[in-house]
């Protein structure tokens, strides 16, 4: 409760009206005359007051707004400008995933629920990586187009529709269902996506071993691994002799 002072206009209309008389009925030629009706209007004023008092009025303070909870901090730097590579196909990715990544961020924001919202922070990096992956080498764009063109908007649809159902603020079995239905295949997403960068690494992978092979092989035979080459090893190698 606050108290609030409503000052009543009478008295000032009455000291108006006094000296408008004063003047009609009265010389205003001196000092004195105006000094007198200084002293009048003063009479009037204070007679005013009492017969009209000012007005003291409780009124309700209005709520202080309630404090807000701190959005959920940012988990990355803002979506940098999509970089050109002079390849139609690079730069249409490049494209694609700075709009997914900015639908992730959004939904981040958006989802309360810590759990799903380091999923999905985890699911922007390997993005990041798969699609770093096929700039740097171009010719493993066919390993990714069911990913970018299903699994990525798949994902995200079904984030929005979680997003929208928790946003309604109620309970209800479809509602409930579909939300514990997601929060299950998060999970199962996330390995997806990790899967799929896997998935890219495996020619290097494939090369690396065969490199590892050969040279502890050589490394043996040398006699610099502390080994002798074994009957096994010469056929690895096709018994080539590479010293």
């Amino acid at each position: 409760m606050a108290k609030v002072v409503k000052r009543s206009p009478v008295p000032i209309y009455l000291v108006g009206v006094t000296w408008l008389v004063y003047a009609i009925l009265l010389p205003l030629y001196r000092v004195g005359d105006y000094l007198i009706c200084a002293a009048v209007s003063l009479l009037v004023w204070v007679i005013g007051k009492a017969i009209w008092p000012d007005a003291v009025l409780i009124v309700d303070e209005p709520e202080a707004k309630q404090e807000q909870p701190p959005q959920k901090a940012e988990k990355t730097e803002k979506a940098e400008k999509t970089e050109k590579t002079g390849n139609e196909q690079l730069d249409k990715l490049l494209a694609e995933r700075d709009r997914a990544i900015s639908e992730m961020r959004r939904l981040n924001e958006a989802i309360p629920d810590e759990k799903i919202s380091a999923q999905i922070d985890h699911m922007e990096q390997a993005t990041r990586q798969i699609i770093a992956q096929v700039v740097e080498k171009p010719e493993k764009l066919p390993q990714i187009r069911r990913f970018m063109n299903y699994y990525l908007p798949t994902t995200l649809k079904i984030l929005n529709a979680y997003d929208r159902m928790g946003g309604t603020g109620i309970s209800g079995e479809n509602i409930d269902a579909t939300k514990e239905k997601v929060e299950k295949m998060m999970d199962t997403l996330v390995q997806a996506f990790d899967k799929q960068l896997d998935s890219l690494f495996g020619a290097e992978a494939l090369d690396i071993s065969t490199d590892i092979q050969v040279l502890e092989t050589m490394l043996a035979r040398e006699g610099l691994a502390g080994q002798s080459i074994t009957a096994e090893e010469n056929e690895t190698t096709g018994g080539i002799d590479h010293g």
